[in-house]
């Protein structure tokens, strides 16, 4: 960008002049810090080894480029005006990084959603955990075709390099990071969905609910449900609703309560702390749910099908669970499910 090589910075606007308050570039900092630290905790807490997918390439590729400037802006902070390869890089750069690393984040959601959900579609169905190497080098070429076209988008398109070069030309004292439309979109969709299949399923939730029982399987604490089996395929679709539902918000009920929040309050979180790995594997169980309820006939009832989700278990979603240790239902023809 023409702003960063210092032989072509406007007059107006020299570099020597241009020096954000130690404030602002000490809260970028931390809060780059926190999330670079979230994004590889959320990473290495994974309960199980879990199946290849494009998803899980897109995490860790997010949080290595969160890696990356977060370590761009240390460099920068602690110099503070240093040249490298000809370029005069100043604080002005730690908020031009992070203006730039937060636009194209905001653009990103839609494909990497979009992508992640086919993903899922085609491949929910498939029991090995390990696919093949041409897959594996199809989600890497995906992730960065997806990185690619988002910088240049951001980088090449004049009307949003002119509002780069404006908000930083008339406020140079300040850092100003815009939401993106398109997370808020996607909050908005999910709660919809969510709230809907809630209120279409709450007798058979508050059924499920009410049978609840605390039991212990392989030294760990499980929820034990008991419900009718049927083998009508729209009321098995129905009952599947009904325990993805209880499995996702089992696990993931606070974010939702958060999105519900936010949304409510109308909060404006800049598109670099939206978009971080926590975030992607909410998202990652919701497509997942959704995969499994459009294509539930086309399960198949093996080990190797439960590897698709590191922090929620939907394999008692499907396969009733009958152990010696447990009670037997309350009533006859019942049987017992685990979320």
């Amino acid at each position: 960008m023409a702003a960063i090589l210092c032989e072509n910075c406007p007059g107006q606007h020299p570099y020597t002049q241009v020096n954000q308050p130690l404030e602002i570039s000490c809260m970028l900092l931390l809060i780059m810090f926190g999330k670079v630290f979230l994004d590889f905790f959320m990473l290495q807490v994974k309960t199980t080894t879990v199946k290849v997918s494009f998803m899980g390439y897109f995490c860790v590729s997010l949080a290595l480029l969160d890696f990356t400037l977060l370590l761009s802006i240390s460099f920068i902070f602690y110099f503070e005006d240093f040249a490298l390869w000809g370029v005069r890089f100043t604080k002005y750069h730690i908020c031009l990084f992070t203006q730039v690393v937060s636009l194209t984040y905001g653009i990103l959601h839609y494909p990497v959603y979009l992508v992640a959900g086919l993903d899922y579609y085609m491949t929910i169905a498939q029991t090995s955990q390990f696919p093949k190497r041409g897959q594996r080098l199809l989600y890497i070429f995906a992730v960065v075709i997806i990185w690619i076209s988002g910088f240049f988008c951001i980088l090449k398109v004049p009307a949003i390099y002119e509002e780069l070069h404006t908000q930083n030309h008339f406020s140079p004292y300040w850092c100003p990071l815009n939401a993106s439309l398109q997370s808020h979109s996607v909050s908005c969709a999910m709660v919809l969905l969510t709230g809907t299949a809630l209120l279409a399923c709450r007798k058979e939730v508050i059924t499920m609910l009410l049978s609840v029982r605390v039991v212990s399987f392989a030294s760990q604490p499980v929820l034990m449900f008991s419900y009718v089996s049927n083998n009508n395929s729209v009321c098995f679709k129905w009952q599947l609703l009904t325990r993805l539902l209880i499995c996702f918000l089992g696990t993931w009920a606070p974010f939702v309560l958060l999105q519900i929040i936010i949304l409510f309050l109308g909060a404006q979180i800049p598109a670099y702390m939206e978009m971080n790995v926590p975030w992607l594997y909410f998202i990652n169980s919701f497509l997942i749910a959704v995969a499994y309820w459009c294509r539930c006939h086309d399960v198949d009832l093996t080990e190797g099908m439960w590897s698709m989700d590191p922090f929620v278990s939907w394999k008692f979603c499907f396969i009733p669970f009958n152990n010696e240790s447990t009670e037997t239902a309350d009533k006859p023809g019942t049987v017992i499910v685990i979320c």
